[in-house]
């Protein structure tokens, strides 16, 4: 609704890889510190403000969801914050919610090179901070240059097994289509600089040339990470590469790729000469619903729902009972297309 590639275990269900957590303490009223020597647990009604960039956005609102429901099993007090996408309104809105008594925060950042200011906002109110979907360092604006035990614990998907997944079905797509490497491009669309973006296009690349025994040449896009911002930039990239017969379009989000399979259907395209893999399902399954033909060829389907409760129980688990926060926790993933989407429990509205 946001590394070291090399540390990443890839994970097919939920599933921690447990290192360190924050040291920071918890507000409202406390115990005395849990035996680990961790942080103070809260004995009191728990607080947690979940604070979204792109609150809007489908997998945004699904992830507020399972979040807010996971709060109300669990009898904790829940504010959801719609960051949108202005980096400035990250600090003032978690400075808010620590003035409102919150005693954990669960943030996705709209630009991590806020991430230093945000731990240290939390820091020094000694309230708790995790992060969900995308990452951020304590210590730079760039998570990819951040040593691991600079990076706040995360819960989400891990990139590297959602880019591979991506990958092996667009190279599935690809032999089965029986096209010719030389007369093909591929097209990876991500905003550049958010690390979790380029750890899903790096896989898919490497899973596409190992499953389709193929070298295709492949087209870096800089997008916004949204479908218009996608598709003006990819309807430039066709405009550049007129010769191109077919193409393979993947990306950081479902919105990459849909703006990409429109861009194609505007020149000319026709769909049998696209393979798109989305990556979130939730515009994916709107193509497929028309009953048209469409060059979204199939999408991994990730649930916000289960991110969002998942980052609540981590955090509750850190207040009530001072069990340390994994390193990353991960969700599962499923691969979707026009048959079988309707049975995967994929909401498409």
């Amino acid at each position: 609704m946001i590394t070291a590639r090399t540390r990443r275990r890839t994970a097919a269900a939920v599933g921690l890889l447990v290192t360190l957590g924050l040291t920071a303490c918890s507000t409202g009223q406390q115990s005395t510190a849990s035996s680990g020597g961790d942080a103070a647990t809260v004995s009191g009604k728990i607080s947690i403000t979940y604070l979204q960039k792109q609150g809007d956005q489908e997998y945004f609102v699904g992830e507020a969801a399972g979040a807010k429901a996971k709060a109300a099993q669990l009898g904790v007090d829940l504010k959801v914050v719609n960051l949108g996408n202005d980096a400035n309104q990250t600090i003032s809105d978690e400075q808010s919610a620590i003035a409102q008594k919150s005693n954990g925060l669960i943030i996705v950042v709209p630009d991590p090179a806020v991430g230093p200011q945000v731990v240290q906002t939390a820091k020094d109110a000694k309230v708790q901070l995790l992060t969900s979907d995308d990452q951020i360092c304590t210590t730079g604006p760039k998570p990819a240059s951040c040593g691991a035990s600079d990076l706040v614990p995360r819960i989400g998907f891990s990139g590297e097994q959602m880019g591979t997944e991506v990958g092996k079905r667009a190279a599935d797509e690809f032999k089965k289509a029986g096209w010719n490497a030389a007369d093909t491009r591929i097209i990876s669309a991500w905003q550049q600089d958010v690390t979790v973006c380029g750890d899903r296009v790096k896989a898919a690349k490497t899973a596409f040339t190992a499953g389709s025994g193929a070298t295709v040449q492949n087209i870096d896009v800089a997008t916004d990470n949204t479908p218009t911002g996608a598709q003006d930039k990819i309807a430039a990239t066709i405009t550049a590469n007129a010769g191109v017969k077919h193409w393979v379009i993947w990306g950081c989000n479902d919105e990459n790729v849909q703006g990409g399979v429109t861009a194609m259907e505007n020149a000319g395209v026709t769909a049998d000469n696209v393979i798109g893999v989305g990556l979130g399902a939730y515009l994916a399954c709107k193509d497929w619903g028309s009953g048209k033909p469409s060059g979204m060829k199939a999408a991994l389907f990730i649930n916000g729902s289960d991110v969002g409760a998942l980052a609540v129980q981590t955090m509750y688990d850190k207040l009530k009972n001072g069990k340390a926060f994994p390193q990353e926790a991960f969700a599962p993933t499923t691969m979707v297309d026009p048959t079988n989407w309707q049975a995967s429990g994929l909401k498409c509205s």
